[in-house]
């Protein structure tokens, strides 16, 4: 049978009671219910199983009212036995009562509770209740949330599961908690915020509807009022105005209202009955109220009715949410690493380690793909990585830009001064392009180590993320990983600055090029040489020579014959400078792709196994040990999961009776 059927079946097969016409056992249900039956006892099961610590909830009927109310005396009625009494909180567990029509000689009372089964009788039902109760909430007068299921099995009642919770008191009386009114709230308002709650709201005919704190409750989850069904209590003590009060409805209950009379002092439930039947007949003020919403037997039918209404509804949910939070489970059971019982499963452990973690940073600082980091833009490696390139171009240019220069052409002059030798005039010596070049490269020397020192400062912490991610089930694992990879980072950034330390030599030491870009940058320069020394004689200054903006030149008024040469010397280390810095930035970007590539095709595993082995290594299959907290995931995940699978088992029976109840050919 479709599952879309599953709420015509239930409606057909929901009893229908006639009013008063039944003199059984209260409350009076006619016949065995033959479909709603076994769904009550698999949603009971379900319960047994925990399943709402999974995160799925089943279809419930809450009994909420404020203490004295009059909630234990329906719930009485409507299973034929008694119930604790007394002054204060008389429930102080949240007791679930499982009603079962059975046509027994005698009823089945039984009790569930932490793991046990106590058998009772009517005569001692309250007894051992308050006895359950003790030992679930203490012996004061104290609340707890630890539910407490009664079974009664009897001829006459529903088949109905509901769960009566502690009243709502807001004075706390010798001997309860002081924050007992917090503690009640909590309570109820963990079990009605659920969408699959039918809440069962008791209320006093004595009191105002609108300013009743169950109301307030009920509203702040049930807005609507969709999922609320008000009893009233006590219609006998106050009926006047009643009837004005449930068909003007100024609270908004959804589900309607139902009017009862309690049995009062020794009566027998069929004297209840009677006598509830007879007050709503012959009283001047009740019998105006719609005999549709009065009685104990017109309450009975309409909890079953709205119960097979929401098992209805809730049940096609309930089997998808169990089915995907089974598959969820498996697949993070999958994830889990395998406990590893000898070296072989270690070392393959091991490299399947290293190989995703190989792998993954193969794809980040090499592939640039960062798929498994849409939104962390630090696990964007290879755009990263131009940008600090970039940002290390500009500081090149910028530091070798000294602020603290001297006029135009004044440090050039000086270092001709100072290198004058014996010889043929205007011959520039080699000496004097050296030193000025060695001077300019010291200015900048700095900054590749700079750099290289941050860059594998950020490939260090990328690595540690990535090996993190991937050894994350292996705490010693992960611990020693992490101290290999920044082992080795080190050894790594070692090389890269003994490397960039020696092109900063080189730089400093020769003066060559091949680069075509020199020549053209030089004739572009020199040719401004005769107009500054036109300019200079001239006496004109400030003047706009190419290349270097507009500069002052009144001081070179004094250093005619060395000025052609110092412009000269200007404009050769201006042109071999454009040179110098490219081939020191390009040389540190070839330098650093071609070392994380090293570092990951052949330095990453051969040196983190090489550490970790090493006689102070310890071995390393103890790295391998599960974590405590691993082992508590894994077990909290097999549970989960036997949870899971006997709760599709559970659901799958339902479907199965249903169909076959529903198809009988």
């Amino acid at each position: 049978m479709e599952m879309g059927t599953l709420a015509s079946v239930l409606y057909h097969t929901t009893p229908k009671t006639e009013p008063y016409d039944d003199k059984n056992v209260a409350p009076m249900v006619s016949c065995y219910n033959q479909c709603i039956r076994p769904i009550l006892d698999a949603l009971e099961n379900l319960r047994r199983l925990n399943i709402t610590q999974e995160g799925i909830q089943l279809p419930t009927i809450v009994v909420v009212g404020d203490q004295s109310s009059g909630k234990s005396s329906v719930l009485e009625s409507l299973a034929g036995i008694s119930l604790p009494r007394g002054q204060g909180i008389c429930t102080r567990v949240p007791l679930v009562m499982r009603l079962q029509n059975h046509s027994l000689p005698k009823p089945e009372l039984e009790l569930e509770y932490n793991d046990k089964h106590v058998p009772t009788d009517e005569a001692h039902v309250s007894e051992a209740i308050c006895a359950a109760t003790d030992e679930l909430a203490g012996s004061g007068k104290g609340i707890s949330n630890t539910p407490l299921t009664l079974i009664v099995k009897k001829n006459g009642v529903p088949d109905l599961t509901m769960i009566d919770l502690p009243g709502i008191t807001r004075v706390p009386v010798q001997g309860q908690p002081f924050d007992i009114y917090d503690q009640v709230v909590n309570t109820i308002m963990e079990y009605i915020k659920h969408e699959e709650s039918i809440i069962h709201n008791v209320l006093s005919a004595a009191v105002d509807f609108s300013t009743c704190e169950s109301i307030r409750m009920s509203q702040s989850v049930d807005k609507t009022g969709a999922r609320t069904l008000a009893v009233v209590t006590k219609v006998d003590v106050f009926p006047e105005g009643l009837c004005e009060k449930v068909n003007a409805d100024d609270v908004n209950i959804g589900l309607g209202y139902v009017c009862v009379r309690n049995r009062i002092g020794d009566e027998s439930y069929e004297e209840a009955r009677e006598e509830e039947a007879k007050l709503f007949k012959t009283h001047k003020l009740l019998s105006n109220i719609d005999k549709s919403i009065v009685g104990i037997p017109v309450l009975a039918e309409k909890l079953v009715q709205l119960q097979a209404a929401s098992i209805s509804k809730i049940l096609p949910e309930i089997v998808k949410k169990i089915n995907d939070k089974l598959d969820s489970q498996l697949s993070k059971l999958e994830k889990f690493p395998r406990k590893l019982t000898s070296s072989v499963e270690v070392m393959s452990a091991f490299m399947d380690v290293i190989g995703l973690t190989r792998e993954s940073l193969c794809k980040i600082l090499l592939k640039g793909e960062f798929d498994k980091y849409p939104d962390d833009k630090q696990m964007h490696c290879t755009a990263r990585l131009v940008e600090m390139l970039d940002q290390y171009s500009n500081d090149l240019r910028q530091g070798s830009e000294s602020s603290a220069e001297e006029k135009f052409l004044m440090e050039e002059i000086k270092v001709l001064e100072e290198t004058k030798r014996i010889g043929l005039p205007n011959f520039m010596p080699r000496t004097v392009f050296i030193t000025r070049l060695h001077s300019k490269v010291e200015s900048i020397s700095s900054l590749p180590i700079k750099f290289i020192d941050k860059v594998w400062d950020y490939l260090e912490d990328v690595g540690v993320t990535i090996l993190k991610h991937h050894s994350e089930h292996y705490h010693q694992l992960q611990t020693s990983l992490r101290l290999a990879w920044q082992k080795l980072i080190a050894k790594m950034r070692e090389n890269s600055m003994k490397y960039m330390q020696e092109v900063v030599e080189m730089e400093k030491l020769t003066d060559y090029t091949c680069n075509p870009e020199y020549t053209i940058e030089y004739n572009k320069l020199i040719a401004s040489q005769n107009y500054l020394v036109e300019r200079v004689q001239a006496r004109s200054s400030p003047i706009v020579i190419n290349g270097f903006g507009n500069v002052q030149v009144s001081h070179l008024t004094l250093y005619t014959t060395l000025l052609p040469q110092a412009f000269d010397l200007k404009v050769r280390l201006t042109a071999y400078w454009k040179i110098v810095l490219q081939r020191l930035i390009d040389n540190t970007a070839l330098h650093l792709q071609f070392s994380i590539f090293n570092l990951l095709n052949k330095d990453l595993g051969y040196e983190v196994l090489k550490d970790m082995v090493s006689p102070n290594g310890g071995g390393i299959e103890r790295l391998f040990e599960e974590s405590p907290s691993v082992a508590v995931k894994r077990d909290n995940l097999n549970r989960s999961i036997k949870i899971l699978k006997d709760s599709k088992e559970v659901v799958a029976s339902i479907i199965d009776k249903i169909s076959t109840y529903g198809n009988p050919n």
